[in-house]
């Protein structure tokens, strides 16, 4: 393997007396530890150093519980290989045999992160994002730094930033700018960073790291991360700015930066609501939003060198705008409910029609299991909304697109006839169905196959219920 962690720095001997890290079992996540036995991993002895000690904050990311945790963590979380070509399955094998070497880089300051990957995906709105994908064994590293880091810097975080951090939600950040609707401030200026991750200064993020870490080796590979370098068609690109999207460290480091900014609107007095670089803030009117539009936006870009895309910022009255894929309405009686917004329910029925296209050379069964998953999904964060009557409409309008499946599937009048007569249809009324010119959109909403395909007939099939998310 190439870099300086590779198979020709393996000339350091390795100590017979350091610890075996036993890989886990399983689970996602930081989870108990794992029993004993199984896959090991050769590791570290615990440091001498006291963990506590911000100077020796390098000693704590090499402990070995804090190294089994990240392991873990980088095993559940899968992902593409890094540049090298290693897989997340190779890491254990490699760790066993290189981990000395890579610690005695790590403990001394000398350990040099590798180019990340860059993949390219595509946007819902149009256009791509640019991931930024780390070797399997520099996401272990920034995983084992990030362990350390984050238990320190969270609790120092704006209790209106949300995004990426240990027990905040995208729901949760939604309730909190209902709740600065609520109080009166029924006007939003919505700040949108453009290329955020992309952009990121890095002297100005680095100035920040530094007031909280003082441990230099630490520093040093923080900044080897920022400054890996992107490898695109063959070639290693330098960087002078962004942190890529892609590794764990990039949602801390980005919390970092914009905390200047959540600091900044608690020092003003305003009600906001953050969420990664997405950024609302509630006032009392056009006039105050207008003032805070240009105020802020000067701050991001003078102070932060961030830059506002003002094509898709605005001040706006907030039933005009989304946050997180929900938007609010205000009631008769003046109650302000979280409902869908319309780009969100325009993205769910495009994917819904390409699941139950007519002409997919699938069973109704396989049909209905491909397209659970996305619902279930859908509904996990979507059934958050206060509007169940669109979720029973779009209930509606998916087992009437199966129905059209399934009439087209059965094909001939004659087979059609048999179909609905084994599903208990009367003949006068199979006679009537089987025996329509009437189209498939038209027949699915027909009495004789709502009756002979009725709700519970999918409820079998597997197929969940939207409503019932509320």
């Amino acid at each position: 393997m190439e870099g300086e962690y590779g198979v020709h720095l393996v000339t350091v001997e390795r100590q017979k007396s350091q610890e075996v890290l036993a890989s886990p079992g399983g689970g996602r996540g930081e989870a108990p530890s794992a029993s004993g036995g199984g896959t090991e991993a050769v590791m570290t002895v615990r440091g001498t150093g006291s963990p506590e000690s911000k100077a020796r904050l390098m000693e704590e990311v090499c402990e070995r519980e804090n190294l089994k945790r990240a392991l873990r963590r980088v095993q559940a979380n899968k992902g593409g290989p890094g540049v090298d070509g290693m897989r997340v399955d190779e890491l254990v094998g490699f760790l066993r045999e290189h981990w000395p070497v890579i610690r005695e880089q790590l403990l001394t300051g000398a350990y040099r992160p590798q180019p990340v990957r860059r993949v390219e995906i595509p946007k819902h709105g149009g256009g791509v994002r640019k991931l930024g994908i780390p070797t399997v064994i520099d996401r272990f590293v920034q995983q084992a730094i990030l362990q350390v880091l984050q238990p320190q810097w969270d609790p120092t975080f704006s209790e209106s930033s949300f995004g990426f951090r240990p027990g905040r939600s995208a729901h949760q950040a939604v309730e909190h700018a209902q709740c600065a609707i609520v109080e009166g401030h029924r006007w939003v200026v919505d700040i949108d960073l453009e290329s955020f991750f992309d952009r990121v200064n890095h002297d100005i993020l680095m100035a920040r790291v530094a007031k909280r870490v003082e441990d230099k080796r630490v520093l040093r590979v923080l900044r080897g991360f920022l400054k890996a370098g992107v490898m695109d068609g063959g070639l290693v690109n330098p960087v002078d700015e962004g942190t890529p999207q892609g590794g764990p460290l990039s949602p801390i480091l980005s919390n970092l930066l914009l905390d200047d900014l959540d600091r900044e609107l608690e020092r003003r007095g305003h009600r906001f609501v953050r969420y990664a670089d997405d950024c609302n803030i509630y006032v009392a009117s056009e006039r105050a939003g207008q003032r805070v539009m240009a105020s802020i936006t000067d701050f991001l870009e003078r102070k932060l060198k961030l830059r506002v895309n003002r094509s898709k910022s605005a001040v706006a009255p907030v039933a005009e705008r989304q946050f997180l894929g929900f938007s609010f309405v205000f009631g008769r009686n003046g109650k302000v409910k979280r409902k869908i917004a319309a780009k969100a329910l325009r993205r769910f029925v495009g994917v819904v029609r390409k699941k139950t296209r007519r002409n997919r050379k699938v069973t109704i069964k396989a049909m209905v299991e491909d397209l659970g998953t996305y619902l279930r999904g859908w509904r996990g964060y979507f059934g958050f909304c206060q509007t169940p009557s669109v979720l029973h409409e779009l209930d509606a309008w998916i087992r009437r697109r199966l129905r059209c499946v399934v009439w087209k599937q059965w094909k001939t009048p004659a087979q059609r006839h048999r179909r609905l007569r084994a599903l208990g249809i009367g003949v006068t009324l199979t006679h009537m169905t089987a025996g329509s010119n009437r189209g498939l959109w038209a027949m699915s909403c027909s009495k004789g196959l709502q009756i002979a395909l009725r709700n519970a007939s999918f409820d079998l099939l597997g197929l969940p219920r939207l409503e019932l998310a509320l």
